[in-house]
């Protein structure tokens, strides 16, 4: 080969260099309107971006750039515009690999809400859920299962776990999904949501800083595996419960109708059916999140937080016969009544000076 056509070769390889590197760096830093929010399917994740409460985050925080992932990005980059080309979508989102991503970028700013939950239930991966003979025995694993663990998953409840029976030994199709968390941060957070910039109250005016100013709408929800979309709090149904014919009065806490999308009663909405934990007795009507930490779920400090300063007896709640003092004890807390303890009879409520 001549020194000319060695030259020519070497010109067009630091052209093509020159070339990558500066669309590169135009991608990165240019505004995501002018890039990737130009795309037609993408526009509507942008404009509700530039309306949330993330929108000062970049989109590579969350997104990463073309070349985060080294081989990996450049090939997904590329599968989304032959894709693009060959049959566009005007839907384009996550699947279940990035979302598992997701929650190491999550942790990057939310520390506090990873650490509660990691050490909570909702923590648990897929091996904790489909392997558990407990449950598989009692209950055969089923399409429902996807509902609350494993929402992001593509593909069906035998893809995941062999056999659909009651009788194991069970095991995963895939061990790579072992460690996969089934209930990841986007199960309740959808990333995109519109939202309102904090402001200060206006001191001059006393009643915009009164206890009973409007409060901020929650921001949590929940995805839906059926629709494929999330649905934020202030639309999510609470349940009618009953305890036998007598209705039960629920919290009006929004934030429970979250709680009620996995921990529901069975179809005839009885109180303790299925997985529910609607509270009764005397805690009838409080919200879970009155004794439970949003992300931990931690629950140690509940009971101090209001006894025994409303407590009817007076005593020291914390050392009763209950579950919360001990899980043997017969008297859940959930649902311990005075009669429970009070057998002969509930005496009278002592009057105390205020």
């Amino acid at each position: 080969m001549s020194i000319r056509i060695w030259r020519k070769a070497v010109i067009l390889a630091v052209s093509a260099v020159v070339v990558v590197l500066a669309g590169s760096s135009y991608w990165h830093f240019a505004a995501p309107g002018r890039t990737c929010g130009s795309c037609h399917e993408i526009v509507p994740s942008h404009d509700i971006w530039q309306q949330s409460y993330h929108r000062e985050v970049p989109c590579e925080e969350c997104h990463g750039t073309a070349v985060s992932n080294g081989f990996h990005s450049l090939w997904e980059n590329a599968r989304r515009v032959v894709g693009h080309f060959s049959g566009p979508s005007d839907r384009i989102a996550l699947n279940e690999e990035q979302i598992q991503e997701m929650i190491g970028r999550c942790k990057a700013c939310h520390e506090l809400e990873y650490a509660g939950w990691l050490g909570s239930g909702h923590s648990v991966g897929y091996a904790d859920i489909f392997l558990n003979e407990k449950q598989n025995s009692a209950e055969q694993v089923n399409e429902d299962c996807l509902r609350c663990h494993g929402m992001f998953f593509e593909g069906n409840i035998q893809d995941i776990v062999q056999p659909i029976s009651t009788k194991g030994p069970w095991k995963l199709v895939n061990p790579a999904l072992a460690e996969r968390h089934a209930i990841p941060c986007l199960a309740c957070h959808k990333i995109h949501l519109r939202g309102n910039p904090a402001a200060a109250a206006d001191y001059a005016d006393p009643k915009s800083i009164h206890y009973s100013r409007p409060l901020p709408i929650p921001r949590a929800g929940l995805y839906d595996r059926q629709e494929k979309a999330h649905f934020a709090t202030p639309i999510l149904p609470t349940p009618a419960m009953f305890e036998g014919e007598r209705p039960v009065v629920i919290s009006t806490d929004p934030r429970q109708r979250v709680c009620y999308q996995c921990h529901a009663p069975a179809a005839d909405h009885q109180t303790g059916s299925s997985d529910d934990r609607t509270p009764l007795g005397v805690h009838e009507g409080l919200s879970c999140l009155a004794c439970h930490e949003a992300h931990s779920h931690e629950s140690r400090k509940s009971c101090a937080e209001c006894h025994p300063r409303l407590s009817n007896c007076g005593l020291d709640v914390e050392k009763m016969d209950t579950s919360y003092k001990s899980r043997d004890s017969r008297h859940n807390i959930h649902t311990v009544a005075c009669r429970d303890c009070h057998t002969r009879g509930v005496p009278p409520r002592k009057l105390r000076n205020s």
